[in-house]
């Protein structure tokens, strides 16, 4: 039993450590996915900005693209490129209607999948709208040293992911992310 507790006990010490070193504010652009949203009505996108901004993250980029693949790369590719981007989320097209083609965007340009956020995103869903959880494709992975995340459109999804999820673990992840690059 000792053993067990001592194993536990360095493995906190070991992402504690992780996160002393994580960088406190994270750079971060917003992509929306949508073909009828526009500043003016993308509330989603709006609260991503506003609740990476209050958690003292810099929002150094806002985009809205169509559901389309190509546009989506392009806007990941033009994000990913930027010296001062260590995090891109994207918000919408995560269902699974047909013009939904967010995880198809960046399924072939991911470096790694982070298979542990969507499990625990529709974990928690699920705990909040029941079986509906399983329509979302939520997904999370890096690209070039840059954490990407997908999340529905949803600002209640949203809300969920950042605050339950992401936020909490923002600089660890963006950190280990970048690690070797």
């Amino acid at each position: 039993m000792k053993s067990a507790q001592r194993t536990h006990e360095q493995d906190a010490s070991s992402v504690a450590a992780h996160r002393a070193d994580a960088p406190a504010s994270v750079p971060a652009v917003v992509i929306t996915v949508s073909d009828s949203r526009t500043f003016a009505d993308d509330h989603g996108g709006s609260l991503l900005a506003e609740l990476l901004e209050q958690a003292g993250h810099r929002l150094v980029g806002r985009t809205i693209v169509p559901d389309d693949v190509d546009a989506i790369q392009q806007a990941l590719d033009e994000a990913v490129m930027r010296d001062d981007v260590r995090a891109i989320f994207l918000t919408g097209g995560t269902g699974i209607a047909p013009r939904d083609v967010t995880p198809e965007a960046l399924h072939p340009v991911l470096d790694r999948v982070i298979p542990g956020f969507g499990e625990l995103f529709r974990m928690l869903s699920y705990q909040e709208i029941g079986a509906a959880a399983l329509l979302s494709r939520a997904l999370a992975g890096t690209v070039r040293g840059r954490l990407v995340v997908a999340l529905p459109g949803s600002r209640a999804a949203i809300r969920l992911a950042m605050e339950k999820l992401l936020l909490p673990e923002l600089g660890h992840l963006a950190g280990e992310a970048s690690k070797g690059r």
